[in-house]
């Protein structure tokens, strides 16, 4: 288990930032130029502190094959109800609508479920940072009894026992399918579920009108205010743990501390934070300037700050993420290529 770290305040973050950014956190209009002035791609990409989705972390396209099949399998699980796309709905944003998914018991889980969308370009996983990697997240996913519920011997036997998994799993790792091969097949589908081509990300290669002033805009004002001390990388979070409740105190959370989450796809990730307590984004948003900042954020700047997290909205295999369905569905990925949803520059927003 890799050793934790100590959690960091957002002045500390921002002191952090500052130094490995070299003044990247000063908002945009300085030296910027006038709104929507073209710029080379690489200027916008050196100074900030956010970076692109990459479209590939070079994944074999065998392992993923057989991972997306066995993301689906519900004979995997101890009921043979439930797959990891119980939860984790690809169709739609990666998660679910639900504020917390049910175990197989039937009881609520601690917390709600985090998009899988982007989880490999994470610091450790789970809201308690407590999963070193994506490895350890797959077979924990399959064997604990509140998740999948699996056992070893189970989910060995099913996959020897069915030749459309048996025969791809001998051809691509040379051997009878065991624990290994199961866990780094899951793990290679997870690091292929990103979402590259976000409307920011086109705007940080240097496509000016990808995003719209009143955006842009926002995107100063986020951090302006810090939201950006925390909330940076290419996943725009996802890479420290902070404390709850900086400023003010959250009832049941007062020693809490948690990995900050992703912002990525964040405006079709409903419902928020680590318990789904919060319905809407400008709720959200509003909170956690109060309780993380210190500061009460008008309407206008609530709604400049949500313009902008709806740039960050990416693409999974040509389709733009959506927000997910009602809850308590199983839905059945479609592994056919999609059309390519993406918008052709003439429909793209102007300033």
């Amino acid at each position: 288990m890799a050793p934790s770290r100590r959690a960091r305040s957002p002045v500390a973050a921002f002191g952090a930032v500052l130094i490995g950014g070299a003044l990247a956190i000063l908002p945009l209009a300085a030296g910027e130029g006038p709104p929507g002035a073209p710029q080379p791609a690489e200027a916008v990409e050196a100074r900030d502190v956010i970076t692109p989705v990459p479209s590939s972390l070079g994944a074999d396209p065998e392992r993923v094959a057989l991972g997306r099949m066995l993301f689906a399998d519900t004979r995997l699980s101890r009921g043979g109800d439930r797959a990891c796309i119980t939860c984790h709905d690809l169709r739609s944003n990666g998660a679910s609508a639900a504020a917390r998914n049910v175990t197989t018991d039937g009881t609520p889980m601690p917390r709600n479920t985090p998009t899988a969308f982007n989880a490999a370009l994470s610091f450790r996983l789970g809201w308690a940072g407590d999963i070193p990697t994506l490895r350890d997240q797959a077979e924990i996913a399959l064997t604990r009894p509140e998740f999948l519920g699996g056992s070893w011997p189970h989910i060995l036997a099913v996959i020897q026992a069915d030749p459309a998994l048996d025969g791809p799993f001998r051809a691509t790792y040379g051997r009878d399918v065991d624990r290994a091969a199961v866990i780094d097949a899951i793990n290679s589908f997870e690091r292929s579920l990103l979402t590259p081509d976000s409307r920011f990300d086109r705007w940080l290669h240097g496509d000016v009108h990808a995003i719209t002033e009143s955006e842009r805009a926002g995107y100063a004002l986020f951090k302006g205010i810090g939201c950006a001390a925390c909330h940076q990388g290419v996943n725009v979070g996802g890479n420290l743990f902070e404390k709850v409740g900086i400023f003010v105190t959250i009832p049941d959370k007062a020693a809490e501390v948690l990995r900050v989450p992703s912002l990525r796809n964040v405006a079709v990730t409903a419902p928020y934070f680590d318990d789904g307590g919060v319905a809407t984004l400008p709720e959200a948003v509003r909170l956690m300037a109060r309780v993380q900042l210190g500061r009460e954020l008008t309407e206008a700047q609530t709604s400049a700050i949500v313009a902008f997290l709806g740039t960050l909205t990416g693409f999974y295999e040509g389709r733009p993420l959506t927000a997910s369905r009602a809850p308590d569905t199983l839905p059945q990925p479609d592994a056919r290529p999609q059309p390519d949803a993406r918008p052709q520059p003439d429909a793209r927003p102007q300033p």
